[in-house]
């Protein structure tokens, strides 16, 4: 890992947990929690286990899941808004969901959709659903979200967001092993207050970022 978080870019990340193989810092600023380098996965793996994933777009379950995300964000966007849903992996539910609803959506996955078109255009909105705890750069990634989005627009992300320290060794999130970094409600204000947007926490392990309008 570089010698500064890869969330905030701030400071070294500090020794936090080592649990069995796998070592864990902690960052004192943004208080994302890390796994180290020498525990990740290879492309190959990591994409393994991506395909066992199972992320049916009609599964009644899923779309309930993904509904603590789509249901706010819809009550945010007028009709017609376009999107982009970054991450969508193989079965882009969400993206089904919101354009039944009425919205516009392109696909960005580095696996399974790699139309890098998708990057070069500006958005309403930009989803990531399950996906910033599996960023080596998230930083650069936020970056390139915060381009995506008109001002105005909205980031809208899902990922369990990490509350007990005491019970991280044996949280679920943790042990899936392309899980390379926590953030806690405070990391993401954290990453709100660094880009200049308004974040809302609508539903458990649910923030929706607004972008501001700029004149």
């Amino acid at each position: 890992m570089r010698d500064t978080c890869p969330v905030c870019e701030q400071a070294a990340p500090e020794e936090f947990q080592v649990v069995k193989e796998f070592r864990y810092l902690r960052c004192p600023v943004c208080l994302a929690t890390l796994m180290a380098p020498e525990n990740r996965l290879d492309s190959a793996r990591e994409k393994a286990v991506y395909t066992l994933h199972d992320n049916n777009p009609d599964d009644p379950g899923y779309r309930r899941f993904l509904s603590r995300l789509s249901e706010p964000l819809l009550e945010r966007l007028p009709a017609g808004s376009s999107g982009l849903d970054f991450g969508c992996g193989p079965g882009p539910a969400l993206a089904r969901m919101l354009e039944a609803a009425g919205m516009k959506v392109a696909l960005y996955d580095p696996y399974f959709s790699r139309d890098q078109s998708a990057l070069a255009s500006r958005y309403d909105f930009v989803t990531c659903t399950e996906v910033i705890e599996h960023l080596y750069h998230p930083a650069a990634v936020f970056r390139l979200l915060d381009s995506l989005i008109r001002p105005g627009g909205y980031l809208g992300v899902m990922t369990c967001f990490q509350t007990d320290d005491a019970r991280f060794a044996n949280w679920h999130y943790r042990r899936d092993p392309t899980h390379v970094v926590f953030y806690k409600e405070a990391t993401l204000k954290w990453l709100a207050d660094r880009h200049g947007w308004h974040m809302d926490v609508p539903a458990k392990d649910v923030a929706i970022f607004t972008k501001p309008l700029r004149t």
